[in-house]
């Protein structure tokens, strides 16, 4: 079977996407803030260099992709070239963290590896925001897509929330610990109680995929590795379950001394 068939696409809005690649470099000029970009797998005219010049310095993710992938988001002449944008600004950790010092505040930040599916981040993404968590960190890549269905899944969440995105999370994770937080790996890998960790210090609690884990090169990252109790059959909770366990750790261990 032709594997272009299997390709299943839900079509965006038009509103959340732009074709062409004029149209696209005059949107990242504009300072439009874009999630990712499909690319025609052959492009290489001078405005498609142009357009991956454009791109050098920023976090949105490129995918070279066949012209019958494109085809299936739009029936319009898109020149090889989409850009879906992102509903929210990307927020830069470096930035958050010097300001959360200065007003005083005991940082906090859930960091998601290879979490894609958009119901799992808009649930997570939902429980962050009523515990006071400061910001989501996500990957460029291998990442869930910021676009409608995330909004709607957080229910408003992510219009208060703010996103980070990184080329290299590996390297993020190492800022973190440079910056004073202890980085806390969710595992299986470890016998060690989630309760059993001081979590009143500046911290980011690292989520990995359901299907995969946490990166092996970023749980090296990690200073601290916990894992949730199973008493029955079923080996792991669902990754927003699973985050929302500790993120509530956090709040009642913070409450418990008038930590903020």
């Amino acid at each position: 079977m032709d594997k272009i068939a299997n390709y299943k696409t839900r079509r965006p809005k038009e509103s959340e996407m732009i074709f062409g690649l004029h149209a696209v470099i005059e949107a990242i000029d504009a300072g439009k803030t874009i999630d990712k970009i499909l690319l025609r797998r052959d492009m290489s005219s001078q405005l498609g260099r142009e357009l991956l010049t454009r791109l050098k310095d920023t976090t949105t993710a490129v995918q070279r992709v066949p012209v019958e992938k494109l085809n299936q988001y739009t029936d319009k002449n898109h020149q090889g070239v989409i850009a879906f944008l992102s509903p929210v600004e990307f927020y830069r950790v470096e930035d958050l963290i010097p300001m959360l010092y200065e007003e005083g505040k005991t940082p906090f930040f859930v960091v998601l590896d290879g979490v894609t599916d958009v119901r799992n981040f808009g649930a997570i993404a939902r429980t962050c925001a009523c515990a006071g968590v400061h910001a989501i960190i996500i990957g460029t890549h291998g990442s869930v897509p910021i676009n409608g269905d995330a909004m709607k899944t957080s229910v408003g969440a992510l219009h208060t929330l703010p996103v980070c995105k990184t080329d290299n999370l590996q390297a993020t994770l190492r800022y973190l610990k440079e910056s004073g937080l202890s980085v806390i790996a969710a595992t299986e890998h470890t016998d060690r109680l989630y309760t059993g960790v001081d979590m009143t210090q500046p911290l980011a609690i690292v989520m990995g995929s359901e299907e995969k884990g946490i990166y092996p090169a970023n749980l090296d990252e990690c200073t601290e590795r916990v894992c949730i109790p199973m008493a029955g059959i079923i080996e792991s909770l669902n990754v927003s379950v699973a985050a929302g366990v500790l993120i509530y750790e956090v709040v009642r261990q913070r409450s418990a001394i008038g930590s903020h």
